[in-house]
């Protein structure tokens, strides 16, 4: 099987999205360990290494339909941010933009009729729905709490 030529070409622009997440949320969780939020810390390097994985994820997929791997160079990503909100908030529009990214490698894949590559998708279209939701929480959370009580945010976090 191969992969048609378009969608290999977006899968490989999303592999470098994966690894630009990866480094950002940890550099968010080196953010986090400056300001003693030890367990947002280790959530965050948790989600960098799982971006990782989706990225290696899509790399194993074009091997094995046959495609073209060339991952590409990864942007610098922020390091230091406003607040612990401004971090979410970040986070939460990098999700969105991973949702439309692979809304968009669906679509692609539904115009060629590719299914292998559709049923390979579907596990991400899922992945972003939980995502968002993390993130979306770990923002209403803070704006609730607000910057008085920063500590008090790590006791929200989503249980795994």
């Amino acid at each position: 099987m191969k992969i048609s030529k378009k969608l290999n070409d977006a899968i490989t622009t999303q592999i470098g999205d994966e690894l630009k997440a990866s480094n950002a949320y940890a550099n968010m969780a080196a953010y986090f360990n400056g300001l003693g939020l030890l367990k947002l810390s280790a959530f965050f390097f948790d989600q960098s290494e799982e971006e990782r994985e989706h990225a290696m994820k899509f790399v194993h997929y074009l091997l094995e339909v046959e495609g073209d791997v060339n991952i590409p160079a990864i942007p610098d990503v922020p390091n230091n941010f406003e607040s612990v909100k401004a971090a979410f908030e970040m986070a939460l529009t990098w999700e969105k933009d991973v949702t439309s990214k692979i809304y968009h490698l669906m679509d692609l894949a539904v115009e060629a009729k590719d299914y292998a590559s559709q049923d390979f998708l579907r596990w991400y279209v899922t992945e972003q729905v939980e995502e968002e939701a993390t993130m979306s929480h770990l923002v209403t959370v803070a704006e609730h709490l607000g910057d008085r009580s920063i500590l008090m945010i790590e006791n929200f976090l989503p249980k795994e």
